[in-house]
């Protein structure tokens, strides 16, 4: 396969900024685009080649930065238009390309568009939004929303109701209509034009709704119904997105992944196969839901690696020269992996080195989200006043009313709250996030976890990403090589295999503390003794027959097939 041949991103690797909480450049607590500017040249030691950069637009900030008031402007926070287009320029200068949000489910009930739509039944933006009249005094259907409560709003000027897949104060865009699918292909074209290199799609596959919008299930526990069904990968996602691309993103070398909760394997061929021009790839859930019961996310239970396994094999071989991956642990909306899938006590750094080398070597394109590459971990507030994330406190406050005990929430909220990943990037052991006071409470382990430290320590977890983003460069077979699983009902280890004709790669990780052994042939390697590429530990240990698998460890040996190494 000539290298030529290959898209740009599918030897890159993406670096998520949460703008809020990475670097404030002027004291005010909160982070910004000047901030971000000052940090390039970390990132550019890194290696990475993209920064997706969570929302900047204008937003009253309801769900930080995803309800936007302006597509066309920087929230005053974050800074100007100019800081922005400077951002674009010197990031350019080091290689590296900004990915931006693409937040058009929804926008903020502050934006003018829906402005005028509830001034009046007869505004040219009426049909912007979705309306319908309620049903006896009550909503048109049962949905409830996602961050809590019902999916409608009513609005006493008109009389009438609104639909919010999210918060009141994020209305969901119509997409039925065209002159706001025009309206949107404008805004991309006004972003593409300052010289980003994509976007990142916010919750994309759920822009087409069944028009009927009939009542959903209601699950145990839940007092309203599941709407998901009609809105999740809709009737008319498929046109809408070929539209898209037709009209605007043909246009453009960039790259494109869709946030779609609850795409199947089925439906990612469809929207990443090059041939529908839909997306390049999109973020799947079903990695992220492994850890939770039945029905929600903050019924915690312990991960069973045997599912994670399948689940990697699933996708890996499902989209394996049909569409493309992205590789994914962390993001603003997911706790941090070392807590979640690792040991952030005893093990933190070999575990956190251990998740990158098992993702890393998988095909697609790899996401780290600021902080990753430090193992920065999860947090514990003790008081719910230090939280901010309106996912969060809606469902605290709804647990509360069901009678559920202050203890058994917060435990769900240390585990899986989104605030986890929200906490300020860790400069320096007193923090190096802002002169002022932050918008949310550092982490308290900023002493020994910080950028400072790792930087001046070759044996850091920085320096283990460093390495797989140059691996990822230099090697075909992580780019092309079939995925085959080994051991896949073995409780502890992950061990896979990269394939090429002439070649293969064995990955091995252990996600326990405890010691396993590796009987070699079970791992069917052309010879005992191949070529180390990687590992978290100085040495691999290993005889003639058997491999002694430390806690958490990881390592890559390369075989070249039908040749002794």
């Amino acid at each position: 396969m000539g290298q030529q041949l290959d898209p740009w991103w599918k030897k890159s690797v993406v670096y998520q900024i949460y703008p809020r909480s990475f670097m404030d450049s002027n004291g005010d607590g909160i982070g910004d685009i000047q901030g971000i500017i000052s940090k390039l040249n970390y990132l550019q030691k890194l290696g990475v080649d993209v920064i997706w950069l969570s929302p900047v637009y204008d937003s009253p900030n309801d769900d930080n930065g995803y309800d936007i008031r302006n597509y066309r402007t920087i929230m005053q926070e974050f800074g100007t238009m100019e800081d922005m287009e400077q951002l674009i320029e010197e990031a350019k200068k080091r290689g590296i390309r900004i990915l931006m949000d693409l937040v058009v489910n929804h926008s903020s009930d502050e934006h003018g568009w829906f402005v005028e739509s509830r001034a009046s039944k007869d505004s040219k933006y009426r049909d912007y939004y979705i309306w319908r009249e309620g049903k006896d005094g009550h909503p048109p259907n049962n949905w409830g929303s996602v961050f809590s409560g019902s999916a409608w709003e009513k609005d006493e000027l008109t009389d009438s109701y609104y639909l919010h897949l999210f918060s009141k104060k994020q209305p969901d865009l119509n997409w039925e209509h065209q002159p706001l699918r025009e309206e949107v292909y404008q805004l991309m074209e006004y972003w593409l034009k300052k010289g980003i290199g994509g976007f990142r799609m916010d919750v994309i596959n759920f822009i087409s709704k069944d028009e009927q919008l009939p009542d959903g299930i209601v699950h145990p526990n839940k007092l309203y119904g599941d709407g998901s069904p009609y809105f999740i990968n809709g009737p008319k996602i498929h046109p809408y997105l070929q539209e898209m691309n037709e009209k605007v993103l043909s246009k453009y070398d960039v790259v494109t992944v869709g946030e779609m909760p609850g795409a199947t394997t089925d439906d990612a061929r469809i929207y990443t196969n090059p041939n529908n021009k839909e997306v390049n790839m999109v973020f799947t859930f079903e990695h992220m839901d492994l850890d939770s019961g039945a029905y929600e996310k903050w019924n915690v239970q312990p991960l069973k690696l045997i599912d994670l396994k399948r689940n990697f094999e699933k996708w890996q071989h499902a989209l394996h020269k049909v569409g493309w991956n992205s590789l994914y642990w962390n993001n603003h909306d997911q706790p941090r992996v070392v807590s979640r899938f690792g040991d952030d006590g005893e093990y933190r750094e070999l575990s956190a080195k251990m998740l990158a080398i098992c993702l890393h070597l998988l095909q697609g394109t790899p996401y780290i989200y600021q902080g990753e590459e430090l193992g920065m971990t999860n947090v514990e507030f003790q008081v719910l006043e230090d939280y901010r994330d309106i996912e969060t406190l809606n469902m605290y406050q709804e647990k509360i009313e069901q009678g559920i005990s202050h203890e058994d929430i917060m435990s769900g909220i240390y585990a899986k709250g989104r605030d986890n990943a929200r906490t300020p990037m860790q400069w320096t052991s007193e923090g190096g996030f802002t002169t002022g006071t932050p918008w949310i409470r550092m982490n308290p382990n900023t002493d020994e976890i910080n950028v400072e430290q790792a930087i001046n320590d070759l044996s850091s977890i920085f320096y283990t990403y460093q390495k797989l983003i140059q691996l990822r460069k230099q090697h075909d077979i992580i780019i092309h090589g079939s995925f085959q699983l080994l051991l896949a009902d073995h409780p502890n280890l992950f061990v896979y295999k990269r394939q090429l004709p002439d070649e293969e790669w064995l990955v091995v990780t252990n996600f326990s503390n405890q010691s396993e052994q590796l009987e070699w042939k079970a791992c069917d390697v052309p010879s005992e003794s191949g070529k180390l590429i990687i590992s978290n530990y100085d040495t691999v240990q290993k005889n003639e027959k058997i491999v002694e698998i430390r806690p958490y460890e990881a390592f890559v040996v390369a075989f070249k097939k039908g040749i002794e190494n």
